[in-house]
């Protein structure tokens, strides 16, 4: 199946013979493959394995490794994440380990699935049986390598760094990976795998550490915040703290000192446009062109105007020759005059008349007074309502109930507008005592107002808690109702009483509700149509507003109380700031030396194990031998490799975390690798490239003999 990938495939497999053995580093973080002799790999990459479908195609695809996100786009990674072959630095998912070893060798530049190169691969201290023979298993039956040869990727670090003068040949390897971190003490150059130790804490462990805090301090960003980048972040900004609670207390305090040590990642951002005000030659185009839409407008509204107008007189004149024609009808051929004219009566026609004039003078803007002689004259043309029912025929009967409806309509009308007419004269009446002693005192009269304004919003929030709540509280002066009926009002409260105790008499509990013609009277006081306690508007609500009105009119200064609750508008609901650059800072403080202390305080991140000192005393212990002079030996040699052992101050941390579990006057020296990444693989490399290799190695024809019982027993020598 397809792979996807940015690594360039090498074109020289060819080119070297079948002896020469390929060399694999074969790490929890990444896989490293190439040549034996060389000093560098051919082939470096995450190793992980993603399995896809394509959103187009539905094919499935294996993503291995470092892969472009952009690329990702066209995949569907929503049940498919990253998978690794390993559980902490053990390989056990070794269908995940096939395509990661198909991958490697394709990139290499092998032809086919047959490999006829010995191959070197690298693996943990003391790793399970079961693990090495299911690797032997798919390389000599899947790629039919003819011998394999495994080894501890630390010993090969060692090896490499004791040849180059870093370290002797008694001593101790500490190896941070990226799971887990071991310790592993030489003696005469050859691993003493009694002596092993290994805490489960790693590089992996750091990054998500560091995920997590920044995760939790900017969760806005978590976007962002991908595990790649948090890598690079970690790999470029964390340091090891020579005092942990000291630097702690450093950032704590907010000094100068720890300002400098703060580092900080500036996220894409672009500040928004700068709004320059306008200039006035583009005031007096916009005012131009808003003038030119007002005429037009105004235009629009004229000519729709005198449409209007002219459709109402050609309806008054057509009404007013109906009306000529129908004096010279007789009484009797009314009905069949009117039939096909669509009104029944004359009293019809001229209601429609008095209609038609009446929005006339209204389009026409003539004066309200006009309108209601028209309307009191067009009120007096009830001729039926006055006269008995005795009196007229059924056809008047139902003229007269038309004519009573119309006018009780019309009576109503008037009163709501004389009502409405009361009103305003009595506001207008109050805003002139108002402007009378706002200009006698202004001072006084704008202190009375605010002092009525205030009183009025208590009145009013009491009464709404009241309404809500109840009469009842809770102490405090506070409305603390608990149930459904303190949220009720005094007439809804009274209907339930009524409810709770009508269905029983007093004293005897029997249901005879309903016995008596009584009882149909308490059954109209509990109908919820007798309930109009919320009805109408509320009179300290209409002078609240007035007031409020009027002191926006005399104080610029005055700014009304917004009304709570949902139907709050948008524009009064507050309104978050912009948005600027130190909104797309991540700030990093105390995170820098807090993450990777886990490496010696494993605890706090809920590992309850050893750090990386307590781990080196634990090693040393275990030797069976208890000579102090090899103990100094070991301690004078320490070798850090592995990725986790870049970060700045971990030689002096650690020295001085050795020195406090050694007796006084010990000699120490911790010293780092010269390529704590890749000298595990260049120590293999030169290894397999001696003569001596091929008698370190057991080959296929030994495997389908001897089985997998055979590799209990196999020991690599890493002195040739």
């Amino acid at each position: 199946m397809p792979f996807v990938s940015q690594i360039k495939r090498q074109t020289d497999y060819n080119l070297y013979s079948s002896t020469t053995p390929i060399v694999i580093d074969n790490g929890a973080s990444n896989f490293r493959i190439g040549w034996a002799g060389e000093n560098d790999p051919r082939v470096i990459f995450r190793n992980i394995v993603q399995r896809p479908r394509h959103k187009t195609t539905g094919e499935t695809v294996s993503i291995v490794g470092d892969h472009d996100t952009t690329l990702l786009k066209y995949f569907d990674c929503s049940r498919s994440g990253p998978r690794s072959a390993f559980d902490s630095n053990v390989v056990y998912q070794f269908e995940i380990m096939e395509y990661i070893l198909d991958f490697g060798f394709d990139r290499l530049g092998a032809n086919g699935s047959e490999i006829d190169h010995p191959v070197l691969i690298t693996e943990c201290i003391l790793n399970p049986v079961q693990s090495r023979s299911k690797m032997a298993e798919l390389l000599f039956e899947t790629y039919g390598v003819p011998s394999v040869a495994f080894g501890v990727d630390a010993a090969f670090s060692y090896k490499y760094n004791q040849q180059h003068g870093i370290c002797d040949k008694d001593g101790l390897a500490i190896c941070p990976g990226f799971t887990t971190t071991h310790v592993i003490p030489f003696i005469d150059g050859e691993p003493v795998y009694k002596g092993c130790s290994r805490t489960n804490i790693g590089g992996y462990h750091v990054t998500d550490y560091l995920k997590q805090l920044l995760s939790l301090k900017y969760p806005h960003h978590m976007a962002r915040l991908t595990w790649e980048k948090v890598e690079d972040l970690k790999m470029e900004h964390c340091y090891i703290a020579t005092d942990y609670a000291l630097e702690a207390r450093l950032f704590q305090k907010g000094t100068k000192e720890a300002e400098e040590k703060t580092r900080c990642w500036q996220l894409p951002w672009v500040p928004p446009p700068v709004e320059e005000p306008p200039s006035e030659e583009e005031i007096a185009r916009k005012a131009a062109i808003k003038e030119r839409q007002g005429q037009r407008l105004r235009e629009m509204a004229e000519a729709k105007r005198s449409t209007r107008i002219n459709e109402l007189e050609n309806q008054l004149r057509g009404l007013e020759f109906l009306l000529q024609q129908l004096e010279q009808v007789e009484e009797s051929e009314i009905p069949f005059f009117l039939k096909d004219t669509g009104y029944v009566s004359r009293q019809e026609i001229e209601t429609a008349l008095a209609k038609a004039t009446q929005s006339l003078r209204k389009v026409k803007g003539e004066p309200k007074g006009e309108q209601a002689e028209v309307e009191e004259k067009t009120d007096e043309k009830y001729p039926l309502v006055n006269i008995p029912d005795n009196m007229l025929t059924q056809d008047q009967l139902r003229e007269k109930r038309r004519q009573m409806f119309l006018k009780t309509t019309s009576d109503g009308r008037q009163r709501a507008k004389q009502k409405r007419v009361e009103e305003d004269l009595e506001r207008e009446r109050k805003n002139q005592l108002d402007e009378q002693k706002r200009l006698e005192n202004p001072e006084l009269y704008l202190g009375e107002m605010r002092t009525k304004y205030k009183e009025l919003c208590e009145k009013v929030e009491q009464r709404k808690r009241l309404k809500t709540n109840g009469n009842h509280s809770n102490g405090n002066g506070m409305s603390g109702g608990v149930g459904r009926g303190e949220r009720l009002n005094a007439a809804q409260r009274e209907r339930m009483r009524l409810l709770t105790t009508a269905a029983f008499d007093r004293g005897k509990g029997e249901d005879n509700f309903g016995a008596k013609d009584e009882d149909w009277q308490l059954y109209k006081l509990m109908s919820k149509d007798n309930d109009d306690d919320d009805e109408g508007p509320d009179e300290d609500e209409t002078e609240l507003a007035r007031v409020s009105s009027r002191l926006q009119e005399i104080d610029p200064t005055f700014v009304p109380k917004p009304e709570p609750g949902p139907s709050q508008s948008a524009a009064d609901m507050p309104r978050s700031r912009p948005l600027t650059k130190e909104d797309f800072q991540i700030l990093l403080g105390v995170e820098r030396f807090r993450c990777p202390e886990i490496l010696f305080h494993p605890n706090l991140v809920g590992i309850d194990q050893a750090g990386l000192d307590e781990t080196a005393g634990v090693s040393m212990r275990r030797l069976s031998s208890k000579d102090q002079v090899l103990e100094e030996r070991l301690t004078n040699s320490i070798l850090m490799t592995g990725g986790s052992c870049l970060y700045p101050g971990l030689s002096e941390r650690l020295e001085a975390g050795i020195r406090m579990i050694r007796p006084c006057g010990s000699p120490i020296k911790v010293v780092r690798a010269l390529d704590p990444v890749l000298d595990a693989w260049r120590g293999a490399s030169l290894y397999a490239a001696a003569v001596q290799f091929p008698q370190q190695t057991f080959s296929r024809m030994d495997y389908f003999e001897k089985g997998e019982d055979w590799l209990r027993g196999y020991q690599f020598q890493y002195t040739l």
